[in-house]
């Protein structure tokens, strides 16, 4: 029972954090669509991952550059001091997935009420529905 709300947990935590990224004019028909916001931080979100975001809220601009310039290097995979698009995407992706993985960590705690590392149908229902059962 407790391997079954795995499979779970990581479709809800993929839907929660899948957005898409598409303009409109390169949709498929009835897909949805991404809403630019204004400013920076979703950018920020997608690019850095949602923790490191908050902190380059706290830094100055030289500081922000400056760091934004080892995380560039980073990119970089194949050290020519350009970043491609598949650069991009392969970091983007790494750090969508460090999300996901730490959300998932995070729910199956607040999950596994008795903390025995596993969550059962109880559990599970509890931590979802407590205040409706």
């Amino acid at each position: 029972r407790a391997l079954r709300a795995l499979p779970v947990l990581l479709l809800l935590a993929a839907g929660a954090l899948g957005k898409p990224t598409v303009r409109q004019e390169r949709a498929r028909p009835g897909a949805v669509q991404h809403e630019d916001r204004p400013g920076f931080q979703y950018d920020h979100e997608a690019f850095l991952g949602k923790e490191e975001a908050r902190s380059f809220d706290q830094l100055s601009p030289e500081e922000s550059r400056e760091r934004l310039g080892k995380i560039v290097d980073r990119i970089d995979d194949d050290k020519d001091g350009y970043i491609t698009t598949e650069e991009l995407k392969t970091w983007i992706k790494r750090v969508q997935k460090r999300y996901i993985y730490e959300n998932v960590a995070k729910v199956w705690k607040d999950y596994d009420l008795n903390k025995d590392d596993k969550i059962a149908w109880e559990e599970y229902k509890q931590a979802t529905y407590g205040y409706y059962l």
